[in-house]
């Protein structure tokens, strides 16, 4: 006679918590204004405001832009300000910095505002595996908002963890 298969893991009081689920839906679009410096190190105030002034800001609707330059060029704060003030219109978000600016960011306005009380006294998985790019920073402030409340902290899948943090 078979012994009757019991998910134990399903049946278990452990909440898991995925970063990836609370992951924005969105394209994201890295917008770099080297292409508008001479030779890419020199900003000409006159061509660089000319290049902004005409170029097709509505290709960016709806999309999650990170506003930087890739080469070593001092760029003047007011460059990037500029580039974002005809962003702010159209795209979801704009940040001045790089991708990973820009996901810590999202990350950081999303997880200000999740409810947690679900997990009080809870023994919590934070899901470690994603195919997103979740910041490491996005780890660091979940745990700084669970610590206080959560019963234990682990990383990892259910069937394999590693303890973090125990009351």
């Amino acid at each position: 006679m078979a012994k009757e298969i019991v998910n134990r893991v399903a049946n278990s009081i452990l909440k898991t918590i995925d970063l990836e689920v609370l992951y924005p839906k969105g394209n994201r679009t890295a917008f770099d204004i080297s292409p508008w410096l001479e030779n890419g190190m020199v900003l000409r105030e006159k061509d660089f405001r000319e290049a902004v002034s005409t170029h097709l800001w509505e290709r960016y609707t709806n999309q999650y832009v990170s506003i930087h330059c890739s080469t070593e060029a001092i760029i003047p704060a007011w460059a990037f300000m500029l580039v974002s003030t005809k962003l702010i219109p159209y795209a979801k978000k704009t940040v001045i910095g790089s991708q990973q600016t820009l996901e810590t960011i999202l990350f950081t306005e999303i997880l200000s505002d999740l409810d947690i009380s679900e997990y009080q006294n809870a023994p919590v998985i934070i899901k470690g595996c994603a195919n997103k790019p979740i910041p490491s920073a996005a780890f660091g402030m979940l745990i700084s908002k669970l610590q206080p409340i959560a019963k234990s902290i682990m990383y990892g899948e259910a069937c394999s963890f590693v303890p973090l943090y125990k009351k």
